[in-house]
């Protein structure tokens, strides 16, 4: 990237992707840390879930490699399912579906502000952020009836209260996946190389994936619901869709102890999904800018390897009101 580039502040991957929730918010509501824990269990009852939408376009110091665990020291258990939330202070909460079965299965995250639907996989435990930060949240597991109907087999409500605002964005999701990313953890290593700085971090990040990944048109054509990053896949082939742009650097980033979110809305009426990264100076910048000499831009990685930095392209990223935000990773 151009030297213009080292001033950048925090990291804009507007992207596009699949198995995107759906959200309904509430009102935000607070908890003080005597009713950290358990509440109570919710009734079983059954709900009709829609499949992810398709979203396609083209063109504080903190620990490194925090991971999470199912500790079991607070689950919620049923013959079917294992919620473990055990581990809430830290900004996340485990999922497992025990049981044998070939139905499509779900789970639901209803945080104080977001609702959160994900697609899950039988016999393997998979992580969710609890993103909208400490409060009342409730955490569902569902197997599929017929049609678009699911039935709920496990069901928990709990309060949490987060360690700090950034625990849900310094470990690895389902949507930033890089647990076992030996590769993606080794590249982000060797970019930072004795780098303390983490803006300098972001920056070699981001021009890494700018100058190395291409986009993957072939997969844009042909990729179904439910699509999620193999980042070590991304890294090898050095191409991807935009989901894969944003979780490769979003992986990167965390793995290196930057705290990051990948968050998710739209630019203009296209579906996207952009990174906003913690700068100790300026706090969370959810613009993404950089310096260009004269203003501060926004820096979007996909479009910007993709139409080799037009000005058009700079200035449609540039303009803050091509993009809103729905939700949160």
């Amino acid at each position: 990237m151009k030297k213009r580039y080292r001033r950048l502040l925090s990291s804009l991957l507007a992207c596009s992707f699949l198995a995107c929730p759906l959200a309904a918010c509430s009102p935000n509501t607070s908890h003080s840390p005597e009713n950290q824990g358990y509440v109570g269990r919710a009734g079983l009852d059954e709900a009709e879930l829609g499949d992810e939408v398709v979203a396609m376009a083209g063109a504080p110091a903190l620990a490194k490699q925090l991971m999470p665990v199912a500790s079991g020291k607070k689950t919620e258990e049923t013959e079917k399912a294992v919620i473990d939330y055990s581990n809430t202070k830290d900004g996340y909460v485990m999922v497992q579906y025990t049981a044998s079965t070939s139905q499509r299965l779900k789970a639901k995250v209803i945080g104080p502000k977001t609702e959160y639907i994900y697609n899950i996989q039988p016999g393997q435990w998979t992580t969710f952020a609890l993103a909208d930060g400490s409060g009342s949240y409730t955490v569902k597991v569902y197997e599929n009836t017929s049609s678009n109907r699911y039935a709920t087999v496990a069901n928990i409500t709990f309060s949490a209260v987060l360690t700090d605002e950034f625990a849900p964005f310094i470990r690895p999701n389902q949507y930033v996946d890089y647990e076992d990313a030996k590769a993606t953890i080794a590249m982000a290593e060797k970019l930072a190389g004795t780098e303390k700085d983490p803006m300098k971090k972001v920056e070699k990040i981001y021009d890494y994936v700018v100058e190395t990944l291409s986009y993957d048109k072939e997969r844009a054509e042909t990729v179904e619901s439910g699509y999620l990053p193999n980042l070590d896949d991304v890294l090898e082939h050095k191409k991807g869709i935009c989901f894969d742009y944003a979780a490769l650097m979003a992986g990167m980033l965390r793995s290196q102890g930057v705290p990051c979110k990948l968050v998710v809305g739209y630019a203009g009426e296209t579906y996207h999904a952009w990174i906003s990264v913690w700068s100790e100076k300026s706090g969370w910048v959810d613009g993404a800018i950089f310096f260009d000499g004269t203003a501060w831009q926004r820096m979007d990685p996909t479009f910007a390897s993709t139409a080799d930095n037009s000005q058009a392209i700079l200035e449609y990223i540039g303009n803050g009101k091509n993009y809103s935000e729905k939700f949160i990773y």
